[in-house]
């Protein structure tokens, strides 16, 4: 009797298996690719700078081509999918080749760096010599120049005087690339307005002072102080004098009433008798307005000043001798002996 042999799958199994075989293959291969894409790019560090009206589109196809990303459209996908394709901000987003892709699908929904440049406006600067500064951070000094001109920018400059003299705060700001000059100039008069807490306002108030008349006398202290050091004892003097109805007799109003820097005033040429609304020589009290943009060690000098001497008298003259230091006197007697003795 023969023995019949097993019988083995049908044909169709055998192609079915091979079929499926092929698709888990493929379906590997795929996964591996698609694993690929996510994987850094290895490209140098880029900065990114997104500008009004560029695309996601856009941003994907430049990041490829720095080797930011590997595959744009994979970097459109996961932002659809994360619901962040519509996150990017203007300004700058600094990646690197390192990152994988969501690392930097991440970073482009986050807030954007804002480019900024840096300047500096030293301490007792009168307004027109402001605007070069500007210029050399990339500002259109003219558009500077009639901002600081505004004098309605401030509301103790406003109907007062000509332009912001005063009232611009001297110190390091970071401000944006292209900001507007208005916009930047207004935010330095809000920096000078932060000085102007009720309790300084109050202080003085207490000294006779309105806000623009401590700043007027915060000027004048700026550009007679050789430091911050004597700038209370400067503040002390001149209140003083305010008091007893003794004239300012400061130098630096004349130059400025003349528009003339210090060094250029001529004494022979009779500049300290030309009257001006500056001229604290020829007129009583303070002058028109400030004559610089003090800082904030000259403007608390005001609200400290130090107004008696050591005896207990008070402080009515000072003068810088040729040695650098300062000579505070009660009489004029013993101010005209030092005048003699230390210039």
């Amino acid at each position: 009797m023969t023995r019949l042999g097993r019988r083995g799958p049908p044909w169709w199994v055998w192609l079915l298996l091979a079929l499926l075989v092929l698709l888990l293959l493929a379906a590997g291969g795929a996964f591996l690719y698609l694993r690929s894409l996510t994987l850094p790019a290895g490209g140098k560090p880029y900065t990114l700078e997104v500008k009004p009206g560029d695309t996601l589109a856009g941003v994907a196809r430049e990041l490829e081509q720095r080797g930011i990303v590997k595959n744009a459209r994979a970097l459109r996908f996961v932002m659809d999918r994360n619901g962040t394709a519509g996150s990017l901000k203007e300004g700058l987003y600094d990646l690197t080749g390192t990152m994988n892709l969501y690392q930097v699908a991440d970073k482009l929904a986050g807030p954007a760096r804002i480019p900024t440049v840096s300047l500096t406006v030293p301490e007792g600067w009168r307004i027109k010599d402001i605007p070069p500064i500007f210029g050399k951070a990339g500002f259109d000094p003219a558009g500077v120049r009639a901002a600081l001109n505004d004098a309605s920018l401030s509301p103790y400059a406003r109907g007062k005087q000509k332009n912001l003299e005063g009232f611009v705060f001297p110190a390091t700001y970071e401000f944006r690339v292209k900001e507007k000059p208005e916009d930047a100039v207004r935010e330095m008069v809000e920096r000078m307005e932060r000085e102007f807490t009720p309790e300084n306002v109050a202080k003085a108030k207490a000294l006779g002072l309105g806000v623009r008349d401590w700043v007027i006398l915060a000027s004048m202290v700026q550009a007679e102080a050789a430091n911050d050091a004597e700038m209370p004892v400067i503040a002390g003097v001149f209140l003083n004098r305010l008091r007893d109805g003794i004239s300012l007799g400061s130098d630096p109003t004349v130059a400025y009433g003349l528009g003339k820097d210090l060094p250029d005033l001529d004494r022979p040429a009779g500049d300290f008798t030309r009257d001006t609304p500056y001229n604290t020589y020829t007129r009583m009290g303070l002058p028109a307005g400030p004559i610089n943009n003090p800082g904030q060690a000259a403007l608390l000098s005001v609200l400290s000043p130090k107004r008696e001497l050591p005896d207990g008298r008070d402080a009515l003259y000072f003068l810088h001798g040729l040695n650098g230091k300062i000579y505070v006197n009660h009489d004029y007697a013993a101010h005209l002996r030092d005048v003699a003795r230390y210039r």
